[in-house]
């Protein structure tokens, strides 16, 4: 079996269908100040941002944040960086639901909004902190939008208390393909990280847009490295791993407990007096079974 997922993701490279949220690949294409024109058309995309609001020049920052005391967890961002006015921007990919992004998103933008403050400064000097969270898999009901976008706000009122938290959530899987030409600022960048897209769509896609090209570009020399490539399929099989034993977990679990309502459900009917007939002709559970339950609970 891993044979065949390593020569899929094989014969996908060699189509040049790459899977831009490994985070080794995002990583090298949105996290290097070579490339950084690349991760500011992403951001002001992100953020709907243009005119005088435009992001115009980031600098990346060291990702990793030591634990504020002992003991404590230590935080390391996948992109980190600040803009030209001093904003802090963290930029997640999560490839498989572990049931925590809402407390992990703001773990992580407590530590991104304390950063940098130094004893003896006053409050007045932190600086609006924003987190964007690529997800690929659907974290909100069904009737959300893809783009989730959460600060805080007077639930009374609805006035917003200040600019400093900023937390957006995409939800790959709400992306809707539909033709190229058709497709707003925002959405191409959603097309280009959805994995719905084949490789002649990619092409017309960085037609559209000089930056995703830039991207697709850069992707190819990140695969055109064969160290690099290789760690990308060794990353690709891994993800495919978690999420199969995930599955299979959650499928196990299920199936373990649909069997204990089971046993439970007949155990209340037998020892309510019910005969093995009677469970039998109300549940279809075999006679068989029944007597076997019996014996348990005697």
């Amino acid at each position: 079996m891993k044979n065949i997922l390593k020569q899929r993701i094989e014969k996908n490279i060699e189509n040049k269908i790459y899977n831009p949220l490994n985070d080794l690949l995002f990583k090298f294409v949105f996290g290097k100040e070579e490339r950084k024109e690349i991760t500011i058309s992403f951001l002001n995309a992100a953020l709907g941002r243009d005119g005088k609001d435009e992001i115009t020049d980031i600098k990346f920052s060291n990702s990793e944040f030591s634990a504020l005391a002992d003991k404590e967890k230590t935080t390391r961002l996948d992109v980190f960086c600040i803009t030209q006015s001093d904003e802090k921007i963290d930029v997640e990919i999560q490839i498989n639901n572990r049931k925590n992004i809402e407390k992990r998103t703001l773990f992580y933008w407590a530590n991104m909004y304390l950063s940098g403050l130094k004893k003896g400064q006053d409050y007045k000097e932190l600086k609006p902190s924003i987190t964007i969270n690529l997800l690929n898999y659907n974290n909100f009901g069904p009737t959300e939008p893809m783009h989730s976008k959460f600060s805080v706000y007077n639930k009374d009122t609805g006035m917003r208390l200040c600019n400093d938290l900023e937390l957006h959530f995409f939800e790959l899987k709400k992306f809707n393909k539909k033709p190229i030409s058709e497709l707003s600022r925002i959405e191409r960048w959603m097309a280009y990280f959805s994995n719905k897209l084949n490789a002649g769509e990619l092409q017309e896609l960085g037609m559209l847009d000089s930056k995703i090209k830039d991207a697709l570009d850069a992707s190819d020399k990140f695969m055109d490295d064969i160290s690099e490539r290789l760690a990308y399929v060794n990353r690709e099989m891994a993800l495919m791993d978690y999420k199969s034993d995930t599955e299979g977990h959650y499928r196990d679990g299920f199936a373990d407990g649909e069997a204990k309502e089971h046993f439970k459900m007949l155990k209340t009917m037998i020892l309510n007096g019910a005969d093995d007939e009677t469970i039998n002709k109300l549940t279809n559970v075999s006679l068989e079974e029944i007597k076997e339950i019996r014996q348990k609970i005697k």
